[in-house]
């Protein structure tokens, strides 16, 4: 199957239209960087604005575009994605975890300010997001309960933070691939699950309308490029320097991490990459083409350089 590349114009277009939007929506959703706790604030906006891919603020539009919704109702729910994730790095970042000193090119949060600030700026982050998702203008609030839902599993202990704790409890362990792919399909996979998803139920594909068909092949796209996202990092860990990726290079080695490469190698994992990838086009086949945007942002995940 050929690939369609994530580097065309008319994609390159879109994708640096919603980033260009997505900042817009995070600044004007965050609170204002005046006022008190004057600290604070400028932590948290510090942690989620001029930096990132902005990954799932794309997922979030690509899937909304496919059921017709609603641009206002979009940002909202990808900037309490965005949020959740940015929280999440805070976090990650800090001394009891990774203990990491650069993200996305600039010095940590706890590094550029101190640890208890870069601790509440993610507590808040986290209860920031839910607030945004809850003022999302959606069909009805049976489905705004529902959307609340999803993304508080995935971000909780059996969604993003039960995966991270798998991973500070898996330092020095052999994991099995079974094992390292259930970590990441909570780790990793979970929130961008929820942002395909969150995306689609902004718009008419609502499992409770007989859309089921539409949700299972959602699904099975989040659970590859959530895979395929974590074998790219893994690799790029292993491969890249520390000004490509714009946080520390080797750290997982360094760290006695098991990873997709410490498992299978760099070449098997780059094959197990492209396989997702292909995973990923067949669950969009569902939808007979209207789903190019999505398609690239595989794309964009498997072949990303950073």
């Amino acid at each position: 199957m050929t690939a369609c590349m994530a580097s065309g114009p008319a994609f390159g277009d879109w994708m640096a239209q919603v980033q260009a939007s997505m900042e817009e929506s995070l600044s004007s959703l965050l609170p204002e960087a005046a006022g008190a706790p004057l600290r604070l604030r400028q932590a948290m906006r510090y942690a989620v604005l001029d930096g990132g891919k902005r990954v799932r603020p794309l997922l979030v539009f690509a899937a909304g575009e496919l059921f017709e919704a609603a641009p206002a109702a979009l940002a909202h729910c990808a900037a309490a994605v965005e949020m959740i994730h940015a929280y999440s790095l805070v976090h990650d970042d800090m001394p009891c975890m990774d203990d990491d000193a650069l993200r996305r090119s600039k010095p940590t949060v706890h590094r550029q300010y101190d640890e208890a600030t870069a601790l509440l700026a993610g507590d808040a982050l986290q209860a920031q997001a839910f607030q945004v998702l809850a003022a999302a203008d959606v069909a009805d609030p049976a489905r705004q309960l529902a959307m609340l839902r999803l993304l508080a599993q995935a971000a909780g202990a059996n969604g993003m933070c039960g995966g991270q704790a798998i991973d500070l409890e898996s330092v020095g362990l052999s994991l099995s691939l079974a094992q390292l792919e259930q970590m990441h399909r909570l780790k990793t996979g979970a929130l961008l699950r929820a942002s395909v998803l969150l995306g689609a139920w902004c718009g008419n594909a609502w499992p409770a309308a007989g859309m089921e068909a539409d949700t299972a092949a959602l699904n099975a796209y989040a659970d590859a490029i959530g895979l395929a996202f974590q074998v790219v990092d893994d690799v790029l860990d292993a491969t890249a320097d520390a000004a490509t990726l714009g946080k520390t290079a080797g750290k997982d080695a360094a760290d006695n991490k098991p990873t997709y490469v410490s498992i299978l190698g760099l070449e098997q994992s780059s094959a197990l990459a492209e396989k997702l990838r292909e995973d990923a086009y067949q669950a969009l086949a569902h939808f007979d083409g209207k789903a190019r945007h999505l398609r690239a942002l595989a794309d964009l995940i498997v072949q990303r350089k950073a």
